[in-house]
């Protein structure tokens, strides 16, 4: 009964992925599912209805910090934090190093505002025309801007896969990015290496961009715009809460929207629920988006996605495939179980929240604390999601740079990052079974 409704699950999911209907539908048929499996197990409909509320409650401050997101990423581009941001970052490419260039600038870019896909449709977007204006191979400016985005996606406090984690592991956020950012260095500069190498060998031709006019009749480019992004670098360093810290910023962006890029202020209200639009088509793929709006799919998610947690607990429709996974971890280590689960998982799910979602759940027992786990989590499924070549993770930030899906594998980050700490695994295994 467990093989079978977890098989229609999955049937459901691939559904959604061969026709591009919304993931949702399939989700919301998993709960049907599991209600179901759970119903069958003796349970009552008020008893697997309570459960699945409960679930869904434990999520609240991170749908809450959802909401915030949106409304900081919205106002971020009105009030000319993104564009500045990427004007003045674009400034520093130079062609003789253009890769190593592309993938810091993208690692930034991602860590300041905190989203992998708004990275890519900005600072990406311009590395890839000013790659293809180098004569740069799309394959390797592709690989660079999807390890660059990704590197802020994991470890920015205003990101939301960093939330993600954070919440669901029961741990402070600002802790985990210290921890991030130390077991992400090595693999970093290495990535920076090789891109160095790759930037070197490829002989560049051509012009860049003039990035000041593309963005400059839109926006009014003043350092005041970095007034927002400094609120949120500023109390991070202090600490601070998270929805504190954005909601701050918040307050900080209005009124340089209102009185630097001369907004209306009666039009906030509207730009927060439906993000940022802007005058000039031309611009719309790069600083288009945000708003509360769109966080609703992955607010979606995360809602029903909770809703499962207390379901596989409660009926123990997880058991068998929890003890497969304790087997690979006693035979390897946890890690490298909890690497193992996150491919299929990310190729079940074709997304990085509930990728995320479905590792937590399958792999909680293999956990010896939860800042362990959390950093796990981090530097697995966060991270290996975006190597699935028909995940939106991948796929999203690809199209928007008009990269193939071959740039994956020039996207070393992402491999290094989990090859290292899996290569530490093992050494810690060994030591601790010599000792």
């Amino acid at each position: 009964m467990e093989l079978l409704t977890l098989s229609l699950f999955c049937l459901a999911l691939l559904a959604c992925l061969i026709s591009g209907v919304s993931i949702l539908f399939a989700l919301a048929a998993g709960l049907v599912l599991f209600l179901l499996f759970g119903r069958r197990k003796g349970f009552s409909w008020s008893e697997l209805f309570s459960i699945a509320r409960t679930g869904v409650f434990s999520a609240r401050n991170i749908l809450i910090t959802f909401i915030l997101i949106g409304m900081l990423t919205a106002l971020w581009r009105a009030a000319g934090t993104i564009p500045y941001i990427v004007v003045s970052a674009s400034a520093l490419i130079r062609p003789s190093i253009f890769l190593l260039m592309a993938f810091l600038l993208n690692c930034l870019v991602s860590t300041l505002t905190g989203t992998a896909f708004g990275t890519g449709a900005t600072m990406g977007v311009i590395c890839a025309a000013m790659g293809s204006a180098l004569g740069i191979s799309p394959i390797f400016t592709g690989g660079a801007i999807l390890s660059g985005v990704f590197f802020g996606d994991r470890c920015s406090p205003v990101s939301t896969s960093a939330l993600l984690v954070s919440e669901l592991t029961g741990t402070n956020i600002f802790d985990n990015i210290r921890r991030m950012t130390r077991s992400a260095l090595f693999p970093a500069l290495l990535s920076c290496a090789v891109y160095l190498v790759l930037g070197l060998m490829t002989p560049a031709g051509g012009e860049l961009l003039q990035l000041d006019a593309v963005f400059g009749n839109e926006f009014r480019l003043h350092p005041a715009c970095l007034l927002p992004a400094a609120v949120i670098v500023v109390l991070s360093v202090f600490r601070v809460n998270v929805k504190k810290t954005m909601l701050a910023s918040i307050l900080t962006a209005i009124p340089v929207c209102v009185l630097l890029q001369g907004i209306p202020a009666a039009e906030i209200p509207r730009l927060l629920v439906y993000g940022f639009k802007a005058k000039d088509p031309s611009l719309s793929s790069m600083v288009n988006g945000g708003g509360i709006t769109s966080m609703l799919r992955v607010f979606g998610i995360v809602c029903i996605s909770s809703s499962y947690s207390g379901l596989f607990r409660e009926t123990g429709l997880l058991d068998g495939t929890k003890q497969l996974i304790g087997r690979i971890a006693r035979r390897t280590t946890p890690f490298a179980a909890m690497v193992i689960t996150s491919m299929p998982a990310g190729m079940i799910a074709c997304n990085q929240t509930l990728s995320i979602m479905l590792t937590n759940q399958l792999c909680g027992d293999l956990k010896k604390s939860d800042s362990d786990f959390a950093l796990d989590l981090a530097d697995s499924v966060v991270v290996t999601a975006a190597l699935i070549p028909w995940s939106i993770a991948s796929g999203v930030p690809l199209s928007a740079a008009g990269a193939p899906q071959t740039a994956i594998f020039f996207a070393c980050y992402l491999y290094l990052l989990p090859l290292w700490r899996l290569l530490n695994s093992f050494r810690e295994k060994h030591r601790s079974a010599s000792a």
